[in-house]
């Protein structure tokens, strides 16, 4: 292991010294601007829905222009876009690219069995969003040159469900969401815990509608619930579900779906009296609606913080392999406050005294896999 680190430490110093720049084909990409200097050679492939999403793939890659800004531009970085949202085809998608770059950074579940090509190719780097690299069982594996992330989205979804619970005039809220993988589900569960816990904690009388005809089916097989769009790159079906939760009477709407989730946003704008929750970066600027703005808040996953510091760690030498869990104690979860940020001061003073029972470990919201449910997690 030590010696495969010195390796990759070496092929690293390497890329440097000869200043690997440049890079093939693509549908978007930031030229260098320093002549003779060095740089790397970046690239973010993304699966379902592409950079302009404005939301999870949109956040991953400001990290990794706010890295090259830093450097003054004189690394590049392209994008390469898999439609498909199947992981087959995604793994595909890197191995077809792995020979051009220096760091691949892939955002999203799809991209966990990109093994084989880590392990092919020491003296590439890859930054996986949203999953661990799994080996042929499907169990995670740490690799040397590979940084894999997961967050505890279900921390995000208690925030907006606490916001949203605190926020609806009607006592009707939702969230939809793409696919019922676990950041998904995590997402889902989180919100309804927060819901739940507003209506015990701090006088709310709000129920979550959900569609039972788009009840999403997590990986096990087992039956969900939620409003699922079965995609992430949907924003026609998004709206159509939004729509439909409107007509219930749903007045605050919590969109997890990527770009499906902008047809919420849509819905929610062509309606009257509807607000929406960003999800993973701040989406204020989505909920333009004329002179007004319909976004309440955003949660955060702060994944283009997390990308900018591990480009940073390559340069200077201290990137190490690594699947971390990120969360709130480390900051990694949040929501929008200040001016993208339009909740009462009551139900601003209630997140922020969740967030520190969150931080600290008081509450545990319910997440997919983490053994507690909405209507039972520690703290309620």
């Amino acid at each position: 292991m030590k010696q495969t680190k010195k390796w990759l430490a070496l092929l690293l110093a390497l890329a440097m010294v000869f200043a690997l720049v440049g890079c093939g084909g693509g549908e978007a990409e930031t030229e260098g601007e320093g002549e003779g200097q060095e740089g790397l050679r970046i690239v973010q492939v993304s699966s379902g829905a592409g950079i302009d999403d404005g939301s999870f793939n949109q956040n991953v890659y400001e990290g990794i222009t706010a890295f090259i800004d830093s450097r003054g531009g004189i690394d590049t970085v392209n994008d390469i876009l898999d439609s498909t949202g199947d992981p087959a085809a995604a793994v595909q998608a890197v191995a077809d690219i792995v020979a051009d770059y220096d760091i691949i950074v892939t955002p999203g579940f799809q991209f966990a069995g990109i093994t084989s090509i880590a392990q092919e190719n020491p003296d590439k780097i890859f930054i996986i969003v949203d999953a661990f690299p799994t080996d042929e069982t499907g169990a995670p594996i740490v690799l040397d040159n590979v940084y894999g992330m997961l967050f505890t989205e279900h921390e995000g979804g208690f925030f907006a469900g606490i916001a949203a619970a605190m926020t609806s005039q009607t006592g009707k809220v939702a969230s939809v969401h793409g696919i019922a993988f676990e950041s998904n589900v995590n997402y889902q569960w989180g919100f309804e815990s927060g819901v739940e816990y507003a209506n015990k904690h701090y006088g709310t009388n709000v129920e979550v509608v959900e569609l039972p005809a788009y009840a999403g089916t997590d990986v096990t097989g087992a039956n969900v619930g939620g409003n699922y769009v079965g995609s992430f790159a949907d924003p026609a079906t998004g709206k159509v579900i939004a729509e439909a939760l409107i007509a219930q009477g749903v007045d605050v709407i919590f969109p997890a779906g990527g770009s499906s989730g902008n047809g919420c946003i849509t819905a929610a704008k062509e309606a009257e009296g509807v607000w929406f929750i960003g999800c993973d970066a701040d989406q204020y600027k989505d909920g333009a609606k004329g002179d007004a703005n319909i976004c309440l808040t955003s949660v955060l996953k702060c994944m283009d913080v997390i990308v900018e510091r591990q480009l940073n760690a390559i340069v200077d030498g201290t990137f190490a392999g690594e699947n971390a869990l990120l969360n709130a104690s480390n900051d990694a979860t949040g929501y929008v406050t200040g001016e993208h940020c339009q909740l009462s001061e009551e139900a601003l003073a209630a997140l922020e005294e969740v967030f520190a029972l969150v931080k600290d470990g008081t509450i545990v919201p319910a997440g997919n896999f983490n053994g507690h449910t909405p209507d039972n997690f520690p703290g309620l």
